[in-house]
């Protein structure tokens, strides 16, 4: 495998020294992404929010900051992540308003119905089994709570089509299969925006 192959593989899970170095550039590359997909979030209440995925812990902080009575559990199956989020929210962890574990989404390490507010930042392009993923999202979610999916790709998209050759596991989907593979785990009233100038794709579902 060549060296641009293993960096852009470390997407999926990053480990090691060139997964030190891809965790420490999420915040940045997906910050204006994040901050479009969370303005679908204008008029949602939570109170206790669950982010998978969390990756370099910006989201998980910008979350908090935009529900500033609510706590949050951040959830990533890579210990590099879990490492950076922990850093970056530090403040948040010692006040008592954040968590963060080690975990795989196909399987959550969390009671049924525990929270009001999912999301999930540039992430399910590498879950497996996605409908059975997005089954266990709303196993976890309160009646009548929201999941919300920010994907930097909308699944037609030339670049995300030529990464999917390069990053095992990567899948980018489109508007309409997200729509069905949520509708298959009971997920309703499943709204989608596509950003105006760029193939970026917001996913807004309820319980």
């Amino acid at each position: 495998m060549g060296l641009f192959k293993k960096v852009l593989n470390q997407t999926r899970k990053p480990e090691g020294f060139l997964g030190k170095l891809m965790v420490g550039g999420m915040n940045g590359g997906h910050a204006r992404l994040a901050d479009w997909g969370m303005s679908h979030l204008n008029g949602i209440t939570a109170s206790n929010i669950a982010e998978l995925g969390c990756g370099g812990g910006r989201n998980a902080g910008e979350l908090l900051k935009l529900y500033p009575k609510a706590k949050l559990t951040a959830l990533d199956y890579s210990a590099l992540s879990v490492e950076k989020t922990k850093a970056f929210n530090k403040t948040m962890l010692a006040a008592g308003r954040c968590e963060v574990l080690q975990g795989n989404v196909t399987s959550l390490p969390f009671e049924t119905e525990t929270f009001d507010l999912a999301t999930a930042f540039e992430t399910v392009y590498f879950w497996p089994e996605l409908e059975q993923c997005f089954a266990e999202v709303r196993r976890v979610l309160k009646p009548g709570s929201t999941f919300l999916i920010c994907n930097e790709s909308d699944g037609t998209d030339k670049t995300a089509q030529k990464y999917e050759k390069i990053i095992d596991g990567m899948k980018c989907y489109t508007a309409e299969q997200l729509t069905a593979a949520l509708q298959a785990a009971g997920f309703s009233e499943i709204k989608t925006d596509h950003h105006a100038g760029r193939p970026w794709l917001t996913v807004v579902a309820r319980k």
